[in-house]
């Protein structure tokens, strides 16, 4: 069992296969899914991994959650969701951020998240009634759910009876997705069916239960690496770069400043040339044949 992923849900499009095809997809991107905690037998009694999505404001995380993402050395999420693994072996390292090629195309996956909210709904929209007749004997109540109660015995309405009131916003997990394709350097996963929830939400992504992990998924768990994020230095001509090295500029000013430097150096060599003392002895020797010609 592996750990799984916290995604938002962005929206459709549809995705063309090699055979011309055009599969409808779902579109989830994984923004800044990162390991924060771990669990562990010996502390908690299981194991399981603790991932963090989004990124939250300062004021609207509690203080241990702060303190225990400072400890984690990860920034304030704000998505936080618990996946269970088998043992030590399933375990991320923390601080890790999780990649979208964790799943493979073809998989099968599990997604949970909250249903479309529809708001207060009647019995007929709720559940599918058929409601009253449409003619004869109904009065302004065609719509209506019918008599709720029984007689005086019980003499009341039970619980969980089927009548009007809040439809949608419940949780459900939708079995056997397949994901179609996944994008690691942009973070989405392209996942055709029926993906619960609206835009903008959180989902939970995980391996699907009811049938085996493919043997080409990455176990535990497929992390990004990380990115140098020096900053470039402008390059300067090889010319100016064959003359550094002869002059042994100072390798830690900027190539742009070492340039200007032996500019500077050859021009003001350039200015300051006087005649050597070797140069006026042969002058002089010069006009002293002369004269001795003459």
């Amino acid at each position: 069992m592996r750990t799984g992923v916290i995604a938002k849900k962005v929206g459709m499009t549809r995705l063309f296969q090699e055979d011309g095809r055009h599969v409808p997809v779902t579109v989830l991107a994984l923004e800044g899914c990162q390991v924060t905690a771990h669990r562990t037998a010996d502390r908690d009694g299981y194991y399981s991994v603790q991932v963090g999505a989004g990124e939250a404001k300062h004021k609207n995380v509690n203080k241990p959650q702060r303190e225990a993402f400072a400890k984690a050395e990860v920034g304030l999420k704000q998505k936080v969701a618990e996946f269970r693994v088998d043992g030590e072996d399933g375990l991320l390292p923390v601080g890790s951020h999780i990649s979208a090629e964790h799943f493979i195309a073809g998989q099968k996956v599990d997604i949970t998240g909250h249903t479309q909210g529809k708001g207060f709904a009647g019995a007929m929209k709720r559940w599918g009634f058929g409601g009253l007749r449409a003619t004869h004997g109904v009065s302004v109540s065609h719509r209506s759910h019918g008599s709720t109660g029984n007689r005086q015995d019980p003499g009341k309405v039970f619980k969980n009876k089927k009548m009007a009131g809040h439809m949608g916003d419940r949780q459900r997990t939708q079995q056997n997705l397949e994901v179609v394709r996944t994008d690691a350097d942009r973070g989405l996963i392209f996942v055709r069916g029926s993906v619960p929830g609206s835009k903008n939400g959180w989902l939970l992504v995980r391996d699907a239960v009811k049938l085996p992990i493919p043997e080409e998924a990455p176990f535990p768990g497929a992390i990004l690496e990380k990115k140098s994020t020096a900053p470039e230095h402008e390059e300067a001509p090889a010319g100016m770069v064959e003359a550094a090295a002869e002059h042994e500029v100072n390798p830690d000013v900027d190539a742009a400043h070492q340039a200007q430097l032996l500019e500077e150096q050859q021009s003001g060599a350039g200015d300051d040339v006087t005649p050597a003392a070797g140069a006026e002895n042969n002058t002089d020797g010069a006009a002293d044949g002369e004269s001795k010609e003459s």
